[in-house]
């Protein structure tokens, strides 16, 4: 195995899945989070390729190298995590982010083959869900062609950035690179409205699971990973001094993970 192999996979509804893997070892996929493609991921999974695990990232559908079929379901994206999980021999461990990790625990609550789960910053809304007509919003402006405005209408209701700091992102060199995600929009929004509180499958998985949040991440997030704690109560939540700003920290993820199966 090369140190940076790329194929496509096909999912069950026939979209191809553009996968990146990386070292030998024990597999485990890496699943980004909203506005992220695998490269994003990068180096992550190299730290916890340099533990012993063979790593897979993933373009998510309507990303980068991955194609997208419509009409759109939580559950069809979590049979692209299966074809992942097929590709690299039939079980691997799962360590997803941010709307990830919503997208990593739907499928296995469907029963998807995955070892061990860690779950970073998975943003469970419980009581407080953004407007359910959301995703039907972004979808509409990515319709009309206006990727801008849809991202844009997600940072500020989906994720809860202020108008103001998104009117300055808008500006920067990196808003470019985000115009070919809006369509990805509508899928996050949508997960995170389906799944504003994990059902009784989520919460009855076999595969032991880690909570992973930042000490220092946003007050949104450390509600809803001490949340989901008390009701995994026999599973681990983990509070990473290293992990800023929402930000999966490369080697607070490779210790955990390697914590995890020396155990």
């Amino acid at each position: 195995m090369s140190d940076d192999d790329t194929t496509t996979v096909i999912s069950a509804d026939g979209t191809p899945i553009a996968v990146r893997t990386r070292g030998d070892g024990i597999p485990l996929v890496l699943v980004g989070g909203a506005l992220s493609r695998g490269e994003d991921g990068a180096e992550v999974a190299a730290a916890i390729a340099g533990r012993g695990f063979r790593v897979a990232t993933l373009d998510r559908r309507a990303r980068g190298g991955s194609g997208d079929t419509a009409p759109y379901s939580p559950e069809r994206e979590a049979e692209d995590l299966v074809a992942v999980i097929d590709h690299l021999g039939g079980r691997a461990s799962v360590v997803g982010h941010s709307s990830g990790a919503i997208l990593s625990l739907v499928a296995a609550s469907l029963g998807a083959p995955i070892e061990q789960l860690v779950l970073s910053e998975p943003p469970f809304l419980f009581e407080n869900p953004f407007a359910a007509d959301l995703p039907d919003r972004l979808q509409a402006l990515v319709d009309a062609g206006e990727n801008g405005d849809a991202v844009a209408l997600f940072q500020l209701e989906g994720v809860g950035l202020p108008a103001e700091a998104i009117e300055q992102f808008r500006q920067s060199p990196m808003w470019a690179s985000l115009l070919p995600l809006a369509q990805s929009t509508v899928y996050d929004a949508t997960i995170t409205r389906d799944f504003a509180v994990p059902t009784p499958a989520m919460l009855a998985v076999d595969a032991p699971v880690a909570i992973l949040r930042g000490e220092q991440t946003f007050p949104v997030l450390i509600t809803a990973a001490d949340r989901l704690a008390t009701l995994l109560p026999q599973h681990r939540l983990v509070i990473e001094p290293r992990m800023l700003h929402h930000r999966l920290d490369p080697e607070a993820a490779a210790d955990l993970v390697a914590a995890m199966h020396a155990s």
